[in-house]
C-alpha cells in the first residue's frame, strides 16, 4: 500500500464513519486520525471535545484533548478538514489554527469562558481539566489534524508558550500518519542531536557486543542470537537527561516501561531525596538507565569517544530516574549540575525488527530496577498475544447478507501490522487482502481489552483511557495465563469479535439517538456493555448472552439492539446527572463510584430476550470442548516453540536455573535433561515441552538470557 492508496482508503473510512454514525465528517476525520496516533504512541488517549467561537478577532476552536498523567503534557487538537478540494497547507494557515487553540487555552485559564460553557458537556470537561490542572501542566502540545498537504515552505513552527508554559506545534497529515503507520515499528522515532544539549556529546565506552560473545563455551558454534548488538557505557549528566525528558516527555520512554510508570508513582521518593540532599553521590547511589537506539553516530577525539546522535532512542529501564531528575529540577528548583548518570545504550540492529524486538525484551527483565517488572510489562510479546494472532489468522467468520466470501477478523498484535502487511502486496495482491480482512474487522491489542474489561464489569478501568485499561487488562490476563492458559482458546476469540460487534453497534447508534449531545460516547458505550452484562447476571437464572449467536449472524440482533438504545439512553443520564459525585462527567466515569451508581439503573429485560441466552450448561459444555482442543493443539506448538532452540542453550538455561534454585521437582529435572538432548530424532514430549516453555519464562524473569 502506498501514500495515495493509503489517503484513499482512509478519506474512504471517514466517509463511512460518518455516515453509519451520524456524526458529522470533521468529527469522524479528527476521530479516525487519533486512533492512529494512539496506536503510534504519539496521544496517550483521545477525547473529543468540539468547540467553536467565531466572534470578532478572537477566533478560537478545539476538537478533542488528551491528558498525559505521566508526563504532565496536556495535548489538544485542532481540526483542518475540507475534503472537497485539494490544496496545501501554509505556515500562515498553521500559525491562524495554532493561534485558536492558544486563544481557547488563555480563555480557559484567564477568562470567564467557564462560565459560557455549558456544564455536563466534554468542552466543560476540558476547561474544568485546564484550570484544575494549572499548576501541574508542564507542556502543551497543539496538533494540527487535516487532510490538506504540508506546504514544503514549513520548515519551523511558531515558538508559543501560555504563563511562561512552552507548546509545542506539529503538523499531522495523512502522509505523515501512513509513514507512522508503514515503518517497522509502528510508531514515528525519536531522533536525538546530543551536541545540542552538551557540547562534543556524551562520553562513553565501547563495551561489548554480540560479534564479541565467546561461542565456545556453552553455546554451539552457529547458534541464533537474540539479535546483532554494540552496547556502550555511558555517563550522562542529570541536567542533560532532563533536558531531553522535557522536550520530549513520555515518547522517550518504551512503551512497556511507560505503561508500567503509569501505575506506580512515577517520581521516586528515595531519588528526589538524594538529588536534593546528596546530589554528589547520585551516580554510586542510583542505577542508572538502560537505553536502545539505532544509528549511533560517534566523534573519537584525543579525550576518548564520545556520542553525537542516535535514532529511535528510547529509555527500556531508569524511567523514575528520568521524570524524578525532570520534576525535581521543575517543582523543588533543584541544582543538576553536580549530578550524572550511568547509562548502559545499546544499538540494536535495524533491519532485523522480530530479533530486535526479543533483545529489548531480554535487556528490560534483566536490568535492574526499583520496581521488580514481571511478565505483564512485556505484554507485546506475551504468548497470549500471539496465540490471539494465530487464531485470527486461521478462523473465518461465517459470511453475512448474501456475500459469497468469508471473511476474517485480523488481530493486530504489533503496531500497524494491517498496514505493514500490505506494504509489498500488488494492487491485486491488496484487494484479495482487503475482502478477506476488512478494516472494520480489525482487533487491536487495546481494542480487545476495551471489549472485555467492559463486559467483565470495569467500565471505571475502561474510561481511564486505552493505556491504563490495556494495562490492567494486561495483568488480569498474564495472572489467568499461568494458572489455565487453555482458556484462551478459539471459542475465546469468536466471543472477543462478538463483543466487538456489539461494542461497535453501540458506538454506531448512540450519536444518531435524539437524547445525545455530541459527548462521552466511549463512556456510554464502555458502561451500556458493562450494564447489560450485569442486567443478565441478575435476571436470567445463570444464563448469558449467546455470543456464539451474534458470532454466527455478524451483527447485533433487533430485540438485544433496542435493550441497548434504551439502556444506554438511562445510562447517559446517569453519568450526566446533576447530583453526580464530581464535576468533570469525564473525571466521574473514572471512579468506581460512578460504576456503584450506575448499577442502581431500573430496566427489566423483556421475557423475550430468553431466546438471545446461552444455558450455564450449554455454555461450560461449549467451553470445556474448546480448551480440550487448545491443548492439544498447544502441545503441538510448543514442541515447534522448544526445537527453536539448540540444545547447548538449554544446556545453559538448566545451569542458571540449578544455580538460583529455581528448579522445583523432578520432572521439572527430567524435562530439562531431554531438552538437553534435543535434535531432529530426539523431541521432548509435549508436555514437557509446555512445561520448558514455563521454566524458561520463570529463568526469564529472573535475569536469565540465552
Amino acid at each position: 500500500m502506498n501514500e495515495a492508496e493509503f489517503r484513499q482508503e482512509f478519506l474512504e473510512q471517514v466517509k463511512t464513519t460518518a455516515a453509519v454514525s451520524g456524526e458529522g465528517s470533521c468529527a469522524a476525520f479528527v476521530q479516525l486520525a487519533a486512533d492512529y496516533l494512539i496506536e503510534a504512541e504519539v496521544l496517550p488517549d483521545f477525547y473529543p471535545s468540539y468547540y467553536q467561537n467565531t466572534a470578532g478577532t478572537r477566533k478560537m476552536r478545539v476538537d478533542g484533548y488528551a491528558f498525559d498523567e505521566l508526563d504532565l503534557t496536556l495535548n489538544l487538537i485542532i481540526a483542518d478538514y475540507e475534503p472537497y478540494k485539494e490544496r496545501s497547507l501554509t505556515k500562515t494557515d498553521a500559525s491562524a489554527l495554532f493561534r485558536q487553540l492558544l486563544r481557547f487555552v488563555d480563555g480557559s485559564l484567564n477568562s470567564d469562558l467557564y462560565k459560557n460553557i455549558e456544564i455536563s458537556t466534554p468542552c466543560a470537561d476540558l476547561v474544568d481539566t485546564i484550570r484544575t490542572r494549572r499548576e501541574d501542566i508542564r507542556r502543551y502540545r497543539f496538533f494540527i489534524f487535516t487532510d490538506a498537504s504540508m506546504s514544503s515552505r514549513i520548515k519551523e513552527l511558531d515558538e508559543l508558550e501560555i504563563d511562561g508554559v512552552p507548546v509545542e506545534c506539529q503538523i499531522w497529515d495523512i502522509d505523515r500518519i501512513f509513514n507512522v503507520c508503514s515503518s517497522s515499528d509502528g510508531r514515528e522515532q525519536v531522533e536525538i542531536d546530543f551536541t545540542s544539549y552538551i557540547k562534543g556529546g556524551i562520553p562513553c565506552l565501547k563495551a561489548g557486543s554480540a560479534a564479541a560473545a565467546d561461542k565456545s563455551a556453552s553455546i554451539e558454534e552457529g547458534e541464533d542470537f537474540v539479535g546483532d548488538y554494540q552496547s556502550y557505557l555511558c555517563m550522562i549528566p542529570g541536567s542533560v537527561l532532563a533536558d531531553i525528558y522535557d522536550q520530549y516527555g513520555s515518547q522517550l520512554l518504551e512503551s512497556n516501561v511507560r505503561s508500567f510508570l503509569t501505575t506506580k508513582v512515577a517520581v521516586n521518593k528515595k531519588i528526589r531525596t538524594t538529588i536534593l540532599t546528596a546530589p554528589e553521590m547520585f551516580f554510586a547511589y542510583n542505577n542508572g538507565v538502560s537505553a536502545i537506539a539505532k544509528n549511533l553516530k560517534f566523534e573519537k577525539t584525543s579525550d576518548g569517544l564520545y556520542l553525537t546522535a542516535a535514532s529511535d532512542f528510547q529509555i527500556i529501564n531508569g524511567g523514575q530516574t528520568t521524570a524524578s531528575l525532570s520534576t525535581a529540577r521543575l517543582k523543588d528548583k533543584a541544582s543538576l549540575n553536580h549530578i550524572y548518570v550511568q547509562m548502559k545504550l545499546t544499538e540494536i540492529n535495524e533491519a532485523e525488527s522480530e530479533r530486535s524486538e526479543k533483545l529489548i525484551e531480554n535487556i528490560s527483565r534483566s536490568s535492574n530496577s526499583q520496581n521488580k517488572v514481571s511478565e505483564a510489562d512485556f505484554f507485546a510479546s506475551h504468548p497470549f498475544h500471539r496465540r490471539m494472532e494465530q487464531i485470527s489468522r486461521r478462523i473465518f467468520a461465517p459470511a453475512k447478507g448474501g456475500v459469497q466470501y468469508n471473511t476474517k477478523w485480523f488481530y493486530e498484535r504489533a503496531r500497524g501490522q494491517y498496514v505493514q502487511s500490505q506494504a509489498r502486496m500488488t494492487p491485486a495482491q491488496q484487494k484479495q487482502f482487503k475482502l478477506a480482512n476488512p478494516k472494520k474487522q480489525v482487533i487491536t491489542k487495546t481494542d480487545l481489552a476495551k471489549f472485555r474489561n467492559s463486559w467483565n464489569g470495569l467500565p471505571h478501568i475502561v474510561s481511564k483511557g486505552a493505556q491504563n485499561n490495556f494495562t490492567y487488562f494486561a495483568r488480569l490476563i498474564d495472572e489467568k495465563w499461568k494458572e489455565t492458559p487453555e482458556i484462551f482458546n478459539e471459542l475465546y476469540y469468536t466471543n472477543t469479535a462478538a463483543l466487538g460487534i456489539i461494542f461497535k453497534h453501540l458506538e454506531d447508534i448512540i450519536p444518531r439517538q435524539s437524547w445525545y449531545e455530541n459527548g462521552y460516547r466511549a463512556n456510554i458505550v464502555t458502561y451500556s456493555m458493562a450494564m447489560l452484562h450485569k442486567l443478565i447476571q441478575d435476571q436470567c437464572g445463570g444464563s448469558d448472552l449467546d455470543l456464539g449467536l451474534i458470532w454466527q449472524q455478524q451483527e447485533v440482533p433487533k430485540l438485544l439492539s433496542d435493550v441497548l438504545t434504551l439502556l444506554s439512553e438511562k445510562i447517559f443520564k446517569t453519568i450526566t446527572d446533576p447530583h453526580r459525585g464530581t464535576a468533570n462527567v469525564t473525571e466521574w466515569c473514572k471512579q468506581e463510584k460512578c460504576w456503584e451508581s450506575v448499577q442502581k439503573i431500573n430496566l427489566t429485560l423483556p421475557e423475550s430476550f430468553s431466546e438471545l441466552l446461552l444455558s450455564r450448561r450449554k455454555q461450560r459444555s461449549a467451553e470445556s470442548a474448546a480448551k480440550k482442543d487448545q491443548k492439544m493443539l498447544s502441545g503441538v506448538e510448543a514442541v515447534a516453540e522448544v526445537f527453536k532452540y539448540k540444545a547447548a542453550q538449554w544446556v545453559k538455561l538448566r545451569a542458571f536455573m540449578q544455580e538460583h534454585s529455581l528448579i522445583n521437582s523432578p520432572k521439572e529435572q527430567d524435562a530439562l535433561k531431554a531438552a538437553g538432548r534435543i535434535s531432529s530424532l530426539h523431541l521432548p514430549t509435549e508436555e514437557q515441552s509446555m512445561l520448558l516453555l514455563a521454566l524458561l519464562q520463570r529463568a526469564q524473569e529472573e535475569g536469565f538470557s540465552f
